[in-house]
């Protein structure tokens, strides 16, 4: 045979190789069609007896055309129908209850969708792990899927129908992007338990019941705090102001009001944040394990209710000072809490220690349940009031008593300077 036959006879085999390549990405082999399946938009986890309890909201696609109106309440269309169905199903593990959730649904269930994840109080206190795993396991759900730790179980946020949202998933998922509180995803919770200390702060969500009544369409959904997870069980909750504490300490915190009551004056003053930063500071000396924390943050003032005058600058330099003074006393008010009480790590100090000296963190890593709660932590905050609004004096205010209060404050301030 010569040269330009075994030419083509290359080029031939080739063709047919890239052919045989090719084939099986042409088409829509593997397809699912919409109506083939039934989407995942939250799931709730709870312990029933000695079995676990999977629930999930789905979306009902004929009640999501984009046509129809909301009419009433409690997220139903114009048409009466709710717009997601909730459907529960038990098994002796998440994966057996999803198999068995399947078993009543005549559609694939889709998990592609999820956006949040609620466990139960009762499954919480007793240990996530395992259902964690098969959720990060599984291929299908993300890992941005939002978690949260209900009061009571989980079934029973799932099953809301808020006034404002169309359904309760939707409404939990907007409440944790406005970032007044905790914003945890499955990554994140895998990280902070993977990580040096073994502990995880997840936030608290319960029902907020309307006024008159009880009735579910007009029930709501609020987050009220944090359950604190030590090597996957819930071994506290605390309150909304020790989780600002949290979000401190962690340099999460994206929105805040504090109001202050300076003793210069009557009344209160409210500063919103503008934007903050929190630096960890580890030390080790003579033996003594030390944490500073350095916090600067930018306010801008939003309320006054006092006789004091936010354009003098004596006045906005002593409101910097007494916020400082409020910002600690509420982190120190989170330590005695979280650090001393409950003696579990949600603030990153295992991990701080661990990149500056990782020596010494190989000596205490076993026993740094024992260590932190003597972790000496010194907090230096430095406020500062960028804008005191367009209102230069207190509305309804005679202008004698404001003229009455900076007279006070200058001579104040001229006896501090000659002692």
């Amino acid at each position: 045979m010569n040269a330009p036959f075994f030419r083509k006879t290359a080029r031939t085999l080739l063709f047919f190789s890239l052919c045989t390549v090719v084939l099986p990405l042409a088409g829509c082999w593997d397809r699912r069609e919409i109506n083939d399946v039934l989407v995942v938009g939250g799931a709730g986890i709870d312990k029933k007896e000695d079995k676990i309890e999977l629930s999930v909201q789905m979306v009902i696609p004929r009640t999501m055309d984009g046509g129809q109106t909301m009419g009433g309440s409690g997220g139903k269309r114009g048409g009466g129908e709710q717009p997601t169905v909730v459907r529960s199903a038990t098994g002796v593990t998440i994966a057996d209850a999803m198999a068995k959730l399947q078993e009543k649904i005549p559609r694939k269930i889709f998990w592609g969708q999820q956006k949040i994840l609620v466990i139960g109080e009762g499954l919480a206190k007793e240990g996530i792990r395992e259902e964690i795993d098969f959720i990060t396991r599984h291929p299908e759900p993300r890992l941005r899927i939002l978690v949260f730790v209900s009061k009571g179980k989980a079934a029973d946020i799932l099953e809301i129908l808020p006034p404002l949202e169309q359904f309760s998933v939707e409404q939990i998922r907007e409440l944790a992007k406005l970032r007044f509180g905790l914003e945890v995803t499955t990554k994140d919770l895998l990280q902070m338990l993977r990580g040096e200390a073994g502990a995880a702060v997840l936030p608290w969500i319960e029902e907020e019941p309307p006024r008159q009544d009880g009735e579910k369409n007009k029930t709501t959904i609020r987050l009220n705090g944090s359950a604190v997870i030590k090597k996957d069980k819930m071994i506290g909750y605390i309150n909304d102001e020790i989780t600002r504490g949290v979000l401190w300490l962690r340099n999460e915190i994206r929105q805040t009001m504090v109001t202050i009551e300076p003793k210069e004056a009557e009344g209160r003053v409210s500063l919103e944040m503008l934007r903050a930063n929190v630096e960890l500071l580890p030390k080790i000396e003579n033996g003594k394990w030390k944490m500073t924390v350095k916090v600067v943050t930018e306010d801008d003032v939003v309320q006054n209710g006092t006789p004091l005058n936010m354009m003098n600058p004596t006045v906005i330099k002593i409101l910097e000072k007494e916020a400082a003074y409020d910002l600690e006393y509420r982190i120190r008010m989170t330590l005695d809490e979280v650090q001393k009480g409950m003696k579990a790590d949600v603030f990153g100090f295992g991990e701080a220690f661990h990149r500056k000296y990782p020596e010494q963190w190989a000596t205490v890593k076993d026993r740094w349940d024992k260590v932190f709660p003597k972790v000496d932590v010194q907090l230096h905050a430095k406020v500062y009031i960028r804008r005191p609004g367009l209102s230069t004096v207190p509305p309804a205010v005679p202008e004698k008593e404001v003229k009455k209060k900076e007279k006070e404050i200058k001579k104040k301030e001229k006896e501090g300077k000659e002692e």
